[in-house]
């Protein structure tokens, strides 16, 4: 492979990525009504692994590795689209079906050393089992939290969501940083408080 053809292909894929600012989640960006796109989390979740490092579970956690991966984590979603959290577990199954497809096609446009590192990155955070996938998950959780608090709940108020659902399922934030579990914890107990988001009794 010549150094002209690797340049086409990393050009390609840099194009390709792009399309990541069309993608909407199901977040609302800060103080509108706006959904948020997977680029946009994209970014705000690598300055917050940025920001918050030193928080980390003290397990060795490296900030490059966690921000990469922070940085490639969502790009399944140009083919896959976005699934809410909260979803069925058929419709996880299925979202990840269609999620191994996507990385199968972008990483596979990339060099191929290239297109496996990043595609090695996409499958630790997946599997959320080394230390720094740990934090990169604990971080992927507090920020739709985060945006859910800052828009009174509106995203948890538009598909129905308890205060027991948001528990169950960001609980694991612990593992990555006892000290953001703490503090989301916090904040959903102000949610609740607030009432943007409803116990179930």
């Amino acid at each position: 492979m010549t150094e002209v053809s690797r340049l086409q292909r990393q050009i390609e894929f840099i194009t390709e990525i792009d399309k990541l600012k069309l993608i909407q989640r199901k977040s609302f960006v800060s103080g509108t009504r706006r959904l948020e796109t997977s680029a946009e989390h994209t970014f705000h979740v690598a300055m917050m692994a940025a920001v918050l490092f030193e928080h980390a579970a003290p397990e060795g956690v490296a900030m490059d590795r966690v921000i990469r991966m922070l940085l490639v984590h969502d790009i399944v979603e140009i083919d896959a689209g976005d699934l809410i959290l909260y979803a069925e577990a058929e419709a996880h199954q299925k979202q990840r079906e269609r999620e191994q497809r996507a990385a199968d096609r972008l990483f596979g446009l990339l060099p191929e050393d290239q297109g496996s590192e990043f595609r090695a990155l996409w499958e630790e955070f997946e599997a959320r089992e080394s230390p720094d996938a740990k934090f990169a998950a604990a971080i992927d959780r507090l920020q739709p939290l985060l945006l859910n608090y800052m828009n009174e709940g509106a995203a948890w108020r538009r598909h129905g969501i308890t205060a027991d659902e948001v528990i169950a399922k960001n609980k694991h934030i612990a593992e990555g940083s006892p000290a953001l579990w703490e503090a989301a914890e916090e904040l959903i107990e102000e949610c609740i408080r607030r009432g943007y988001l409803k116990h179930e009794l």
